[in-house]
């Protein structure tokens, strides 16, 4: 059946020390910035302090022109016995204030730089979408808060989605084992209650009974499958195989399903196809996905398999014929835990991880897969390069 888990990767690797240099880079060249910036801030507005002084001097000058001096006001004894006489210690003092009074200035503007990233942090832990707003000169600081509030987010609303649905899938599971352990139980009930039943009846009630069984030994693997899938990583193992012969022999074991819906299935494959992949991986996806034709396939109808290889790409692709699936649940078909008909899924005894691992599977194999239909007809294709 169609339903899947896919298993959630981070984007970038933090033990990965590519990702880590780029990220120290990045901060690196921001600390540059904001340095440079505030050095000519204060460099500006030192020379901005000067010229203002220079310019109220000169004011000073001209308004003192219209007066009459007679030397003993204090003014310009001031001027004439301090300013005059000492140009230079006047220059250094008017240079060294400016630049005290630009340099507080700038450390007063890091301060409330500092204030306001401290306050943006914490909207980061805000549950709203709204976006955290800083200067101008904190740009790219603004870029990177609005990116960790957005991907923390995003983290949440997948934990709860994901949450949500081990809950559903605990739910059909626990069903799905309920259903049948009750048979077994009241057929195995029967069995001992009723000492003079016949001999066929009882063959029929223990046969009845194993296949439940068999049923609960399926959800239990299921259960076990779900729990390798979330804790393990799934690695590669390639060696050269025959994908023709492979092919062949998973058509050829697969007849017994085919019978039950009197379907046939036509492969399409050129003569011993050469390819290097991890065989029992990919064994798996292919079972998977023809698994799946049989499931959704129309009684009486077709399925086929096209296989084609080149040096570089190789392709395959199922089709199979029955009712189309729907876009919206096209578009979530390798959604985590996501189950496109839950009731067959419980009729057969199988909660589903296939097509999530299949497609986990291709992607370490560096290929795509996707599933498409129309026109009550669903095909599964698969690509995947030649050379691992």
């Amino acid at each position: 059946m169609i339903d899947n888990v896919k298993s959630n990767k981070p984007d970038w690797d933090i033990h990965n020390p590519a990702a880590i240099g780029a990220k120290n880079t990045r901060h690196r060249q921001l600390r540059r910035s904001l340095s440079m910036s505030l050095v000519l801030r204060v460099l500006a507005e030192t020379a901005i302090l000067i010229l203002s002084l220079g310019l109220l001097y000169l004011f000073a000058r001209f308004v003192a022109s219209f007066w009459i001096w007679h030397g003993d006001e204090l003014l310009y004894q001031i001027y004439f016995h301090f300013f005059k006489y000492n140009i230079f210690f006047t220059l250094l003092f008017g240079f060294g204030l400016c630049f005290f009074i630009a340099l507080i200035h700038a450390w007063r503007i890091t301060l409330g730089y500092i204030e306001v990233m401290l306050d943006a942090t914490v909207q980061t832990n805000d549950d709203d979408d709204n976006l955290i707003e800083l200067p101008n000169q904190l740009r790219e600081v603004e870029l990177q808060l609005n990116s960790i509030k957005m991907q923390a987010r995003e983290n949440e609303r997948n934990a709860r989605d994901s949450e949500q649905r081990k809950n559903d899938l605990v739910v059909y599971l626990a069903h799905d084992l309920k259903t049948p352990l009750t048979s077994v139980i009241g057929y195995l009930s029967l069995l001992t209650e009723e000492q003079q039943i016949s001999e066929p009846l009882r063959e029929k009630y223990l046969s009845i009974a194993l296949e439940k069984s068999e049923r609960l030994e399926d959800l239990i693997n299921e259960f076990f499958e779900i729990t390798r899938f979330n804790l393990s990583t799934l690695t590669l193992e390639p060696s050269r195989v025959n994908l023709t012969r492979m092919l062949e022999q998973m058509v050829f074991e697969f007849s017994p399903m085919l019978a039950e819906k009197n379907l046939t299935c036509h492969l399409e494959v050129a003569s011993d196809i050469m390819i290097k992949l991890d065989v029992g991986k990919m064994q798996r996806v292919f079972d998977n996905l023809l698994r799946n034709a049989i499931s959704y396939s129309y009684a009486g109808s077709e399925i086929h398999i096209f296989v084609h290889a080149d040096e570089a790409n190789l392709s395959i692709r199922f089709v199979n014929h029955g009712d189309t699936i729907p876009e919206e649940k096209l578009s979530r078909i390798f959604e985590q835990f996501y189950r496109l008909d839950s009731s067959r899924a419980s009729r057969s005894g199988n909660a589903g991880l296939g097509l999530a691992i299949a497609k986990e599977i291709v992607e370490l194999h560096r290929g795509t897969i996707e599933a498409i239909s129309a026109d009550d007809t669903i095909i599964f294709e698969v690509h995947i390069p030649t050379v691992l």
